[in-house]
């Protein structure tokens, strides 16, 4: 009988402990990866958070502002991993991970890929760059909410927000 009564009151407790706890609110800018590997078999992915505009207009209300460096998402720095050794813009990259900004000028995105990419997002230091690349900048058809990353096989990896979508390859 105090075995029955025990497993009650435990059943009870466990019950009402469950119910009082709040449930878990999702982040207002989650984090998301986006994996590619490439026709040369090289692996390349990012690893951001995506914030929403929320009604919200790039360059004004939200980056990227012009003449601003941008950490290219939200939270910590959005990293960009290669697994062997690629070629953007003509310049050599080494397998490993960068950080990834942005510089916006005149509605033109640049990617710039810095050294240091375990660090807090708006944390930037200009001489820790590894290159800087002018991303090709077109006007969506219809405005993306959340900022998108996407890596095709043919190594365009592109960045998607509001009504803008810019790009770099990956060779």
């Amino acid at each position: 009988m105090k075995s029955l009564l025990l497993l009650a009151v435990a059943a009870t407790t466990a019950l009402f402990s469950h119910a009082q706890e709040a449930p878990k609110k999702k982040p207002a800018s989650p984090p998301a990866q986006v994996k590619e590997t490439l026709k040369s078999g090289t692996v390349v992915s990012i690893d951001y958070s995506q914030p929403s505009l929320k009604g919200r207009t790039i360059g004004n209300d939200v980056e990227p502002k012009d003449g601003k460096v941008w950490r290219a998402g939200a939270n910590k720095t959005t990293v960009l991993e290669v697994s062997k050794e690629v070629k953007i813009d003509g310049k050599s990259v080494p397998a490993g991970k960068y950080g990834v900004f942005v510089l916006a000028n005149g509605g033109e995105w640049t990617f710039i890929l810095n050294k240091i990419w375990d660090k807090w997002g708006t944390e930037y230091t200009e001489s820790e760059d590894l290159l800087r690349v002018k991303g090709k900048t077109t006007k969506l058809s219809a405005p993306q909410e959340t900022l998108t990353y996407a890596i095709a096989k043919d190594g365009t990896v592109s960045l998607s927000w509001g009504d803008v979508k810019s790009s770099f390859q990956i060779k």
